[in-house]
């Protein structure tokens, strides 16, 4: 299946186009106005959502991350006081089709303000290659351009949207318009700190470009279907074990198709991630012969206080260059 390929998601000039975003994000120039009324209370619904607002809201906002240090966001079941903390907030952030819990209680307590990233950066599909489905291969194409089992949320597409640094800059600037409707008197102080994570971003995606363009090989295989926008920036092709569910069992015939491909793609590294067990990433680098190692999602950070998503991304990077055989 072929992806469309995009380039940079340009972050949105809060002069020309903050009522465009605020509409996006369910917001208004006076519904819950704090200015001068104390923090700013933000609801997340998991970490890389949690880490935006951290760093646009600055010391403006308290912020209430949904998803534990460390734990799915997939699996996500709210508490009777999380539900009460989304209908208490000034924002929600959160990523609609991801965390079913989530998208109820934001619908039936209809927080004042809400960033939906899918709406900033809308979500694409990134093939599908489930037994008994449309494998969407191209002609000539064995495998078509994404080996990963459909990745879809509920309404459609790839949620991981976050992997792509150029992506997380439209949400930065959506969360920095909607913090700016919701307090006023900081409005200015939001913009800046979302142009200013923006410009961290880009740095980031030109690392990532320059350190993946001379590389001996293209294949990631991967334990989990998630970094299909990162493999579609820059020029990767994801070989995904799993789908959605990053803890299913993937099936003999899959296990199969997986050792073959190594075979045949010169794989050197069968990726696994932090917030799962790495049980069938290792049964399949000793079947074939290869290494394992770390290639982090991002869902979530155990400690905070060791890493963050800058960091994750760099330790990635250097993963990726060491298991593509990069210059």
């Amino acid at each position: 299946m072929k992806i469309r390929r995009l380039g940079p998601v340009p972050l949105l000039a809060a002069t020309a186009a903050s009522a465009l975003i605020l509409s996006a994000c369910g917001g208004s120039d006076d519904a819950g106005d704090k200015s001068g009324s104390g923090p700013v209370d933000v609801v997340a619904a998991f970490y890389p959502l949690k880490f935006v607002t951290e760093q646009v809201g600055g010391p403006e906002v308290t912020i209430t991350n949904l998803t534990k240090p460390g734990a799915e966001p997939h699996d996500l079941e709210l508490t009777a006081k999380q539900v009460a903390a989304i209908s208490d907030s000034d924002v929600v952030v959160y990523l609609k089709g991801l965390q079913p819990a989530v998208d109820d209680a934001v619908s039936q307590n209809k927080p004042g303000h809400v960033v939906d990233a899918a709406v900033l950066s809308p979500l694409e599909e990134h093939g599908t290659d489930v037994e008994g489905e449309d494998h969407g291969h191209d002609e000539g194409d064995e495998h078509g351009e994404d080996d990963g089992h459909n990745h879809a949320v509920a309404d459609g597409g790839d949620p991981h949207l976050w992997l792509d640094p150029t992506r997380l800059a439209a949400v930065a600037a959506g969360v920095g318009e909607t913090l700016a409707a919701a307090d006023p008197g900081h409005a200015q102080d939001y913009r800046n700190r979302a142009a200013d994570l923006k410009n961290r971003l880009d740095a980031l995606d030109q690392e990532f470009r320059t350190g993946l363009t001379s590389c001996a090989r293209k294949e990631i295989v991967t334990s989990h279907a998630a970094f299909g926008y990162l493999a579609e920036r820059y020029g990767l092709h994801q070989i995904a074990v799993n789908g959605v569910n990053p803890g299913s069992e993937p099936s003999p015939a899959r296990i199969a198709e997986i050792q073959q491909l190594v075979k045949e793609k010169g794989v050197t590294t069968i990726f696994f991630e932090t917030l799962a067990t790495p049980k069938i990433a290792e049964t399949l680098a000793r079947d074939t012969g290869v290494t394992t190692a770390v290639l982090d999602p991002l869902e979530g950070i155990k400690d905070e206080s060791q890493a963050d998503y800058f960091s994750v991304m760099h330790g990635n990077l250097d993963a990726l260059r060491t298991a593509l055989g990069c210059s």
